[in-house]
């Protein structure tokens, strides 16, 4: 079935047989002389975020996913953070193409920044492929997109790799794990996954392929880490339903329900509330809106186009007609909710009696935003409820039984967990240990390293090649470099002294005496003794240079930094960016 988004065009891959649909010719896996595989994971294994890997043969390479990450508090001006896809350009000759699991950021973010530099084809499920098309569009990538939309069922094969989608279930619709056909064997790659017996949309994790596999011998598990460390089974997503339901009888105003604008399962339980309960949608953040409106063209959420309002119109009802779906859930500076806390949203206020619901997940690093959020919503009167106070969110990974019987029914030789901190990664291992894998088959990598599969053994060595991250200002083609970065958690550390040199142009000689100036490392009129010594150490620079030194402005600017950075290290413990000034007269 063909879907037109706003005139995106995806082509749709529509065999559900497992018949095999590529430009590459699929390879007999017999006759292949190299039975090994290089796995290379770009992200993904050590954080939350930034997932990509890559699988490697002699002749071809397949990524799976590329996803970004939110920059931490101590990265300014840091906007995201993509994987370092150096490793793939330098080998774009052997990438046969990109699959993807779900259409979170965290596992598509960084699709327009690779797809920059690589030309090649993207599989995903066709709701995966719409949402990722924004941003393609964003940064004028999608006309040269290469979409192949797949259903779970569908097999491709590229190069020596054969890739089955299985269908699992998380907080996302068309969320798919990836069985790799590979000359060392089967290799399964999860991505995130829950078993949801209860799922909103009815449609199971598909348990009866995963034992098949199982079955047929899988050599290699990679699975989601996320929930490891959180005994027993993830909830159903249905579970939180009377919670909502309970907070809408008792909002007697307006009612803010903030969320990512990903999870659709959520949304569609807020939408199924705000009908029983006769209220009127309204929906702000641009994210949110592009994906309400895409889920509900490809018919992924199901709500009456009668009880849409737009977030403009909102105060024009009665308090309690309405219900706002909001981004902004982890307190994102430039989100819809921050700006409503901040009551610097154009159209939307929070007001005394007002109920604010955050229905997400606090990511580790992300407290201190969200905090600040919700201290303001409380300033304006609002009552609020988010995961710690109340039964509002339910994790969309699966957690320790979860990952017990993904490891159960695939019963694989050797097993690497992905997706989380090194503490997750750890605590996997232990669970995959608990159910029989051998503790010498499972290996914990992290990003960047190799890892080596053939048909006997399954081993982790050093770094190959290029891996890191590429830290983004603004759009994909605007990249920090590490000493831009340094440069600013400087200057919001210990600020900046500019010292202020005149010589002459014939001799070399100091023509006045330095000035210093500083901003943000110490309040002046109360450091007369420091600067003035700052200023004599200037001096003293200079007198010690040649006169050929003394030409070369570099030169002058390289020894006066170095001085005076040492210098207010001793007297103050603190290293302020020096940037001095030379001129001539």
């Amino acid at each position: 079935m063909n879907h037109n988004i706003e005139n995106v065009v995806i082509n749709n891959i529509d065999n559900g047989t497992g018949s095999e649909v590529s430009n590459y010719q699929r390879t007999d896996l017999n006759t292949l002389r190299n039975t090994e595989i290089s796995i290379i994971p770009l992200g993904g294994l050590g954080e939350f975020g930034l997932n990509m890997m890559v699988y490697e043969t002699d002749n071809d390479i397949i990524v799976i996913d590329t996803g970004f990450m939110l920059p931490s508090s101590d990265m300014p001006g840091v906007d995201l953070i993509f994987p370092d896809i150096g490793y793939l350009v330098e080998r774009r000759d052997k990438v046969r193409g990109i699959l993807l699991t779900h259409g979170h950021e965290d596992h598509i973010g960084a699709l327009a920044y690779v797809l920059q530099q690589l030309d090649v084809p993207v599989y995903g499920t066709q709701l995966t492929l719409s949402i990722a098309s924004g941003r393609l569009r964003e940064y004028g990538v999608f006309g040269k997109a290469q979409l192949n939309s797949i259903a779970p069922g569908d097999t491709v094969t590229l190069g020596d790799f054969t890739a089955e989608f299985i269908h699992v279930t998380h907080s996302i619709p068309d969320a798919v794990a990836i069985a790799l056909r590979t000359p060392a064997g089967i290799i399964v790659h999860t991505g995130d996954f829950k078993f949801d017996t209860t799922p909103v949309d009815g449609k199971l994790t598909d348990i009866h392929t995963l034992a098949r596999l199982g079955e047929e011998g899988v050599q290699l598990l990679v699975s989601d880490s996320t929930n490891a460390n959180w005994p027993g089974h993830t909830a159903s997503e249905r579970s939180i339903y009377d919670a909502i339901d309970t907070i809408f009888q008792k909002t007697e105003q307006k009612l803010f329900l903030c969320t990512f604008s990903s999870s659709l399962h959520r949304i569609q339980q807020f939408i199924d509330l705000a009908d029983t309960h006769r209220r009127l949608i309204a929906v702000t953040g641009r994210s949110l809106i592009n994906n309400v409106r895409t889920a509900s063209e490809l018919g992924y959420l199901k709500i009456n186009p009668d009880y849409l309002i737009d977030a403009r119109d909102a105060s024009m009802f009665k308090p309690h007609e309405v219900v706002i779906l909001s981004t902004g859930s982890q307190g994102e500076p430039r989100s819809a909710m921050a700006l409503m806390a901040l009551d610097n949203h154009p159209f939307l206020k929070v007001e005394p009696g007002d109920t604010v619901v955050i229905s997400a997940r606090i990511i580790p690093g992300n407290e201190k935003s969200i905090g600040h959020v919700i201290n303001h919503l409380l300033k304006r009167g609002a009552k609020i409820f988010h995961e710690r106070n109340a039964n509002v969110h339910v994790s969309g990974h699966g957690a320790s039984e979860d990952l017990k019987l993904m490891l159960n029914l695939l019963h694989p030789k050797f097993f690497i967990p992905m997706h989380g901190e090194y503490q997750n990664l750890v605590r996997h291992a232990e669970h995959a240990e608990s159910v029989g894998i051998p503790h010498e088959n499972i290996k914990i990598a992290e990003d960047g390293e190799l890892i080596r599969l053939t048909r006997d053994t399954c081993e982790v060595f050093g770094r190959k090649g290029r891996s890191g991250r590429v830290l983004v200002d603004g759009k994909p083609e605007i990249e920090l470099e590490d000493i831009v970065l340094r440069d600013r958690i400087t200057l919001s550390q210990d600020g900046m002294v500019i010292p202020i040199i005149v010589l002459h142009s014939d001799a070399g000689a100091v023509a006045t005496e330095p000035e210093i100036v500083s901003r943000g490392f110490v309040y002046m009129d109360k450091s007369e003794e420091l600067i003035d010594e700052a200023k004599q150490i200037t001096l003293r620079v200079i007198q010690n240079l040649s006169d050929e030194q003394k030409a070369e402005t570099e030169t002058v600017q390289d020894e006066i930094r170095g001085a005076l950075r040492r210098f207010f290290a001793k007297q103050m413990q603190r290293s302020p960016l020096v940037l001095p000034v030379v001129m001539r007269v």
